[in-house]
């Protein structure tokens, strides 16, 4: 049995977006959609550099090899997307699903990895092939929600696994299957997928027969859906060469290339129903100075640097205003510590921050911290807090008591004895004695001294005034 693929591939920009990042290619032997993600100057790029990349399969490869082929094929265009947003930083970031079918004589290898997928139609009923690698089809998997949930879930479009910048070590999704004469194959991004039901593709499939205008009619009815994503789609059927009517040409072999890969790839390859029309309208097709494969022609808008000023300013502003009444509120603090040997009264906060203290010194004490007792000495040195200036005169006032206290009794003199007392005034009645005598019998200067000594002993004596009583003279 000799069979080959009658395909077609189209690409549309959508009617929201402004340039295309998807890319197709379809050829004889290889079919890959590849969604583009990361941006303006990001997402285009990874998908071209992947349909790129793989284009070198579009040959005859042995069937034997040709899972491994097609695995280290999107495994090497990963590792080009990753040297390219490595080499160039405005590209970090970017990335690409991939759902790529490889034809070796009558086996399909299939490769994939992202949210576009790949449908089979064979006989009567279509088959959604792959699994879409996203948070909600984690969620469903899990049973977390329902099929109608997972359509309404606002992050249906949150991707797990792709190839790029976002997933180094991509994990791909590969299989082997028979390629069967009559099966119909479509491969689509989610642009298309995410607003025709399944219902909706089964029957255009089937009622269609040129993979051209099936191609086109799957497109426009993305774009009635509101188009607002890229849309790109391939339809290819398995034909058995020996079993073409006489006269009708064998498939053609040409492969086509669309979406952002595309030489022109800013023209849309829809066909021209209404919907595309419509599309084409909201668009304009700048000229382009020149071409570059990798960019699209739409540069982004200059933008003036005074909204980024004023607003660094008013953070700078503000971020001043935090510090600054941080700082007030921290010297409307007290704490009492010390300076190694007296006790200190201090304005603001005893941590300090970095090498900026935080407190400075407002009044040295004369209490000497070794007189304080050892437990309040600890106290101190590891500083005590005040609510404000007359809390801290407070403690101020205690911590002097408790040196006051601390401190050892005076020493006392010990009292004379009482017998040393008693020979020391009997020597000095009989001195007196003596010198009374002297006095009183002698002449000549020593007996005026003793009398001068004895009027002042008489003066220094209080005079008491009598007062008469009774019988007795006034």
């Amino acid at each position: 049995m000799s069979i080959a693929l009658r395909y077609a591939a189209r690409s549309d920009v959508g009617l929201v977006r402004s340039n295309n990042q998807d890319s197709g290619y379809a050829g004889s032997h290889l079919l890959v959609v590849a969604d583009g993600m990361g941006g303006h100057a990001g997402g285009d790029v990874a998908s071209s550099v992947a349909i790129g990349h793989m284009a070198a399969l579009d040959s005859d490869t042995p069937a034997s090899d040709i899972v491994a082929t097609l695995e280290e094929s999107v495994l090497e265009a990963n590792q080009e997307i990753l040297r390219r947003a490595r080499d160039e930083p405005q590209l970090r970031g970017l990335g690409t699903t991939i759902t790529a079918l490889l034809r070796a004589e009558d086996k399909f290898a299939l490769a994939h990895i992202g949210d576009s997928r790949a449908y089979l139609l064979r006989g009567e009923e279509t088959v959604q092939i792959t699994k879409d690698h996203t948070f909600v089809q984690r969620l469903l998997d899990e049973g977390r929600l329902t099929e109608d949930e997972a359509e309404r879930h606002p992050q249906r479009s949150v991707l797990m696994r792709v190839l790029g910048d976002v997933d180094a070590d991509p994990e791909l999704d590969l299989s082997l299957r028979a390629a069967h004469a009559g099966d119909r194959w479509m491969l689509c991004s989610d642009g298309l997928s995410g607003l025709v039901s399944l219902d909706t593709i089964d029957a255009t499939l089937k009622e269609i027969e040129d993979p051209g205008e099936c191609a086109d009619t799957l497109v426009q009815l993305a774009l009635k859906g509101g188009g607002p994503d890229n849309i790109t789609c391939i339809i290819a059927d398995v034909v058995e060469l020996e079993d073409l009517p006489r006269g009708v040409e064998a498939p053609s072999t040409t492969p086509q290339i669309v979406g952002s890969a595309a030489r022109n790839r800013h023209r849309p390859t829809s066909g021209s129903g209404p919907a595309a029309k419509a599309a084409a309208l909201t668009r304009e097709e700048p000229e382009i100075p020149y071409a570059d494969e990798d960019f699209s022609e739409e540069e982004p808008p200059r933008r003036s640097p005074w909204p980024v000023l004023v607003v660094l300013g008013l953070l700078v502003a503000l971020l001043g205003g935090l510090l600054w009444g941080g700082y007030s509120w921290s010297q409307r603090q007290f704490h009492v510590g010390t300076d190694g040997t007296r006790v200190v009264l201090y304005q603001g906060l005893s941590q300090d921050l970095g090498p900026i203290s935080l407190s400075t010194p407002l009044e040295y004490t004369d209490i000497a911290l070794e007189d304080l007792p050892e437990v309040t000495r600890q106290q101190v040195e590891n500083t005590i807090s005040a609510s404000d200036r007359e809390a801290a005169d407070q403690i101020i006032d205690r911590l002097e008591q408790a040196a006051v206290a601390n401190q050892p009794p005076p020493a006392v003199s010990p009292a004379p004895s009482d017998a040393g007392g008693a020979s020391d005034a009997g020597g000095a009645s009989d001195a007196s004695g003596a010198g009374g005598g002297t006095s009183v019998g002698g002449t000549g200067a020593d007996g005026a001294q003793d009398d001068t000594q004895q009027s002042e002993s008489d003066d220094t004596r209080p005079t008491l005034t009598s007062t008469p009583g009774e019988g007795e003279e006034s």
